[in-house]
């Protein structure tokens, strides 16, 4: 049962490499086209990357720009590789194009490194004036402006919900990147409210598949168990693992992104990523129409979803609460 519903952008159509010939007419009539550089910390065939880079090109497009007729996109995937991240960042910048989307902390660190002249709009990065990227959140004033992920006193939100959907937990484990500034955030904010709610927090590093599966069969071992699963590209990049893992261990768990709930998880809590990377590629086409990033405010997620997976519940035997039944956005049964 839906109770909302949400775009997903142009999907993979709209993906397709961007035709020559229709780029050299097109110059050749006289207007310039311009060039958009994309650079996705997700594997190149990963729903979700798709449809974030979907939700970028549709909104140029609603801007009147279009691939393949008046832009040319350079999209490039790291995959979660810090390695890779590193060159397509130093590739990106040296094509100088008229604006570069960045997707999260991990790419828009780099970027930024890499160019101080080319625009950078970054999407779904938790502390953009902390990391150094802007000057503040009203008034950037470099070359970089975009969307932050949320507040990190979302992760106490996160906390709450395990504690209300399994009021038996009196342990957490939390899945979260500790090699960047919000999972080190996240997983502070965590430790913070943890006492009040009488839970013990066990952290738990997301870097690779192994050691996701020593950690959450180790911790599952004991009983009165939960998890939750903190924003990082990595959690994204495991997200069937870790899905699967909850199941297996019956261990009741909170997500970040709706998209965990939607494959299986039990509950998720956070902003509309599709719609971050959406207003992204809008303040994209109004920096190709002349404006500056240095005089964009950094923006806060304006849309919240609270997604419950009744049948993971059912087979985790738990009740769900009618306030928080009342409460989601969607509910899948």
């Amino acid at each position: 049962m839906r109770r909302r519903e949400f775009i997903t952008g142009l999907g993979g159509a709209a993906l397709t490499p961007s035709i020559l010939l229709p780029l050299a007419a097109r110059a050749q009539q006289g207007e310039r086209v311009r060039r958009v550089g994309v650079l996705m910390n997700l594997a190149a065939d990963d729903p979700q990357g798709q449809a974030r880079v979907g939700a970028i090109l549709q909104a140029l497009q609603q801007m009147g720009w279009t691939d393949g007729r008046n832009i040319r996109i350079d999209t490039r995937w790291a995959a979660g590789n810090a390695n890779e991240i590193r060159r397509h960042a130093a590739e990106l910048a040296a094509l100088a194009p008229d604006v570069i989307v960045a997707h999260g902390s991990a790419t828009a660190g780099p970027l930024l490194q890499a160019t101080r002249t080319v625009p950078i709009v970054f999407a779904y990065v938790p502390d953009p004036v902390g990391a150094g990227y802007v000057e503040s959140l009203a008034r950037p004033g470099g070359n970089a402006t975009g969307f932050i992920a949320f507040e990190y006193s979302l992760g106490a939100k996160w906390l709450e919900l395990l504690k209300q959907i399994a009021p038996g937990v009196t342990r957490a484990a939390v899945l979260r990147d500790p090699a960047i500034t919000a999972g080190i955030g996240q997983f502070g904010a965590i430790q913070a409210v943890a006492p009040s709610l009488g839970l013990e927090i066990s952290p738990v590093g997301v870097r690779d598949a192994g050691e996701i599966e020593r950690a959450v069969t180790a911790f599952a071992r004991s009983a009165n168990g939960g998890m939750v699963v903190t924003a990082s590209a990595l959690a994204v990049a495991h997200r069937d693992l870790i899905v699967t893992l909850a199941a297996r261990h019956k261990v009741p768990t909170v997500y970040y992104d709706r998209f965990f709930a939607t494959g299986g998880g039990l509950i998720s809590y956070g902003p509309d990523t599709v719609d971050q990377f959406r207003r992204a590629g809008a303040y994209a086409g109004r920096i190709l129409k002349g404006e500056k990033p240095a005089d964009l405010p950094v923006q806060a997620p304006t849309k919240y979803q609270l997604v419950l997976n009744l049948k993971t519940a059912k087979a985790l035997g738990l009740a769900v609460p009618a306030v928080l039944l009342a409460r989601a956005d969607e509910v899948i049964e």
